[in-house]
């Protein structure tokens, strides 16, 4: 089974590129974060055209996560537990061929030392814990998503162009290795353990052209499903096309 993450920055300004993906790439199951449109207005035509099942959890402009799948998604959920004032359209959950596969777009957090940052690293506590239901649970399951957390300085191109930015803040990846300590795999890191790899480039500064990027897309999987991982990549081809979305799919292959 091909599970795969992207960051599309707005599904209906990308919709033929991200079509264009999917017919060759073919992934079993995808998570997509900023959809950047309300639920109801999601593209489900053209998705549904290719053979995939949907399930959207949007908002007006900004944010989005969808969980499209081949195979039917099975005890659906939208929304990360534990803050039942959080509006934002950040998490989507359900079961693909007995794997839990959550998809999720993690807060920036910018400015550091704001409400947003605050914001972010609650929000980090909550997926915590939801991570700590699921392995209790015995089930596999990934989480997959935009974290907009660089773990370590050799995800970024140039580390110290990020020191003091709430993506590489020394809080922001203790809670990330919080959740790689409760038995996450990072399932590139794992299966690529020397490489350089980079999921996002900016558009300012000829970031792509200069290959100044940063590794903040991460699959993190169970160890049950840890154990069937076969291969994870970073598909760069979708970031050189024109009118790209600043992010690129990252992909796992499972075992069945």
């Amino acid at each position: 089974m091909r599970i795969a993450t992207w960051n599309v920055n707005s599904v209906k300004a990308r919709l033929s590129n991200v079509l264009d993906w999917l017919r060759s790439a073919e992934p079993d199951v995808a998570v997509l974060q900023e959809i950047k449109c309300e639920t109801e207005a999601f593209p489900r035509f053209e998705f549904e055209a290719l053979g995939y099942r949907l399930l959207v959890h949007g908002q007006k402009s900004y944010n989005g996560v969808a969980l499209i799948s081949k195979h039917p998604i099975e005890d659906p959920m939208t929304g990360l537990e534990g803050d039942d004032g959080d509006a934002q359209a950040r998490y989507v959950e359900g079961t693909v061929k007995g794997v839990r596969v959550c998809g999720l777009y993690l807060p920036n957090g910018n400015p550091a030392g704001t409400e947003k940052y605050d914001y972010k690293l609650a929000w980090m506590d909550r997926l915590h814990r939801r991570a700590g239901t699921l392995l209790a649970a015995g089930r596999p399951f990934v989480m997959g998503g935009d974290f907009n957390v660089i773990p370590e300085e050799r995800d970024a191109a140039d580390p110290h162009a990020w020191v003091g930015d709430a993506l590489f803040l020394l809080e922001t990846r203790r809670r990330y290795r919080a959740l790689t300590h409760l038995g996450l795999t990072d399932s590139w890191r794992a299966l690529n353990p020397t490489a350089t790899g980079y999921s996002f480039w900016d558009y300012q500064g000829q970031a792509w052209q200069a290959d100044n990027g940063i590794r903040i897309d991460h699959l993190l999987a169970s160890p049950e499903l840890a154990d069937r991982l076969e291969t994870c990549v970073i598909d760069r081809e979708p970031r050189g096309r024109d009118k790209a979305s600043d992010h690129t799919p990252v992909v796992a292959t499972v075992s069945e």
